[in-house]
This record gives C-alpha cells, sequence and structure tokens, in this order.
C-alpha cells in the first residue's frame, strides 16, 4: 500500500498564511500540515509516499517523499492533482489524502484495509465540528447517505435537509487499480475543461451514477480540515484539548 498527498494548491481562503508558501506548509501546532498527514500515514504503516506539488513547489521538504508534479495546479481542480499521480494509482492501492486534513493513524488502518476497489473515509459525527467551523453547518455541508449494506448512496449534493447529510467526507481515499481504470475511463468521456473543472465530491458522484461500488469506513479519533483562519483556530483548539496529536507523539505516550 501506498500513500499520496495531493498539496499542489495555494489554498487563498487562508489569506497572507499562503501568499509565500503552499497550502500545505502552514503550520498547526508548530508543524507544518504536511507534518501531520505523513506522520499518519506512516504510523499506519505506509513508508511509501508522494505529495503532489503545484504552487510554490521548491519549498516542500521532499525528504523521504517521492515528488510529483501537477503542472496545470492554477486551471485544475483536485481531479487534476490526482492526474498528476496516475502512474501510481495504475501501479497498485494507494491511500489519497488532501494536504489540508488532520486525522489518526487509526483512520487510515480502517480504510486500507476496507473491502471493494474503492473506499472513503468519512465523520458520522460531523456536526459537531461543522458548527464550530460555519455559523450555519448547512452552508457548508453536502449530502451524505449510505445504503443499507453501509456503500455510499449518495454525496456532494447541496442538502435540503440535515436528514440527507449521514456524515461528511475527509477528502481521504483508498484507490485499487480497477478502481483507478473505472476512473480513467469516466474521465476520457468528458472534454479537457469538464475534466479541469472537477471536484473529488463530483467524480464519486458521477462513479456512483454510473454504477460503481463506494465502500465507506468512519473515521476513528478526532480529525480537522484547514480551509481558512477559523478553521486553524479550531484544529489548534483540538490540539490543546489533546484530541488530536501527531501519530509519532501517540507513539511516544503509549
Amino acid at each position: 500500500m501506498r500513500g499520496i498527498i495531493l498539496a499542489a494548491g495555494r489554498g487563498s481562503r487562508l489569506g497572507g498564511l499562503t501568499a509565500e508558501r503552499p497550502k500545505c506548509l502552514v503550520p498547526l501546532a508548530g508543524r507544518p500540515l504536511l507534518d501531520w498527514q505523513r506522520a499518519a500515514l506512516t504510523a499506519a504503516g505506509i513508508s511509501d509516499l508522494a505529495v503532489v506539488v503545484g504552487y510554490r513547489r521548491e519549498l516542500v521538504d521532499a525528504a523521504d517523499l517521492t515528488v510529483l508534479h501537477a503542472a496545470r495546479w492554477a486551471e485544475t481542480n483536485m481531479v487534476g492533482s490526482l492526474l498528476a499521480a496516475e502512474k501510481w494509482l495504475s501501479a497498485g492501492p494507494c491511500v489519497v489524502s488532501y494536504a489540508d486534513i488532520v486525522y489518526s493513524a487509526a483512520t487510515v488502518r480502517r480504510l486500507a484495509a476496507a473491502p471493494g476497489e474503492l473506499a472513503i473515509a468519512y465523520d458520522p459525527a460531523w456536526a459537531e465540528l461543522w458548527r464550530r467551523r460555519f455559523a450555519d453547518p448547512r452552508d457548508d455541508a453536502e449530502t451524505f447517505r449510505l445504503a443499507a449494506d453501509g456503500a455510499l448512496a449518495d454525496i456532494g449534493a447541496r442538502p435540503a435537509t440535515m436528514e440527507e447529510v449521514q456524515g461528511q467526507y475527509m477528502g481521504l481515499l483508498r484507490f485499487t487499480p480497477p478502481a483507478w481504470s473505472a476512473v480513467r475511463a469516466l474521465l476520457d468521456t468528458l472534454s479537457p475543461a469538464e475534466v479541469d473543472a472537477l471536484d473529488m465530491t463530483s467524480l464519486l458522484r458521477m462513479l456512483l451514477s454510473a454504477g460503481r461500488r463506494i465502500e465507506t469506513v468512519a473515521c476513528d479519533g478526532a480529525w480537522g480540515e484547514v480551509d481558512s483562519g477559523t478553521d486553524l483556530a479550531v484544529c489548534e483548539d483540538l490540539v490543546a484539548r489533546g484530541d488530536l496529536r501527531l501519530d509519532e507523539q501517540r507513539k511516544e505516550l503509549s
């Protein structure tokens, strides 16, 4: 199992924090966000890691990482970053992580062990975190519904009611080569402009519409996403409370 961290974007919603550095290098509790993903993935037994870079890529510490360049990062969405890792995704199973999220190694282990060709991690207790991030959780939430057997049934639409949101996608996935082949076949039906504009939840929604099964695993422990200054403050508070810790620190304290 390999790991891929998607870190090409700037993160303009963080304002001055990303004026001179990519979003993945914004510090949380004194450590770049990229260190948090590396620690969780490595603690989960995934030591072969790649990072997809774009904005200010020369600043990213490439020690122990394979660097993949998303040359058109400014013109594409998250799926464009994913395409920069196509050789890895075609070669074997990979856990794919956004570079602006923090999570536990336990969640990675659950995701790596999930059945099926494609799996995603989600937070069933999402509303508590979203209430800290937004005045109204529905402003940013997307639909997320599960089938009776736990597979994903719906994702990525604007919810009319809170009942349509059984969890929230975290930005943490696991692909196998057959799953990537299905993604590649779907992308080949789209125009270049449509591929450029495609975000990850829209891709997942399209896969569902095409009849592809997507497994889900609930996160194990606290997690956070850093899209804004408010998000960063929420994550700093989670660290201060001991809910979020680097997994290397968990090892030392156990």
